[in-house]
């Protein structure tokens, strides 16, 4: 069994036991949460598609890390001008560890 879930104005694709990165969500490590954006959950025959979210479905997650991405570096540049800007930028990341998906 999958599902798709919406979180930080992405879409990912989770089964029970997936380690997904996701931008960052309030909580402790430990914490058990509820995702309720949940677009379509998908098993052996059957698909369920929301319109836009299916109501009453909803996957559990374990946060296992919060912590920060990797760096990226925003680098403008305008030529025979005399500009050049260098700034790093690190997301706020939540690891996420799918525990079951209700549907």
């Amino acid at each position: 069994m999958y599902a798709v879930i919406r979180t930080g104005g992405k879409q990912y694709r989770v089964a029970p036991g997936d380690v997904v990165r996701v931008e960052k969500l309030d909580g402790a490590v430990g914490d058990k949460i509820a995702l309720t954006d949940v677009l379509l959950i998908g098993g052996n025959s059957d698909i369920k598609i929301g319109t836009p979210v299916l109501v009453e479905a909803r996957v559990t997650a374990e946060i296992m890390a919060q912590g920060k991405a990797k760096k990226i570096v925003v680098f403008k540049k305008k030529r025979r001008k005399s500009y050049s800007r260098k700034r790093g930028h690190r997301q706020e990341i939540t690891t996420l560890k799918v525990v079951e998906i209700n549907g």
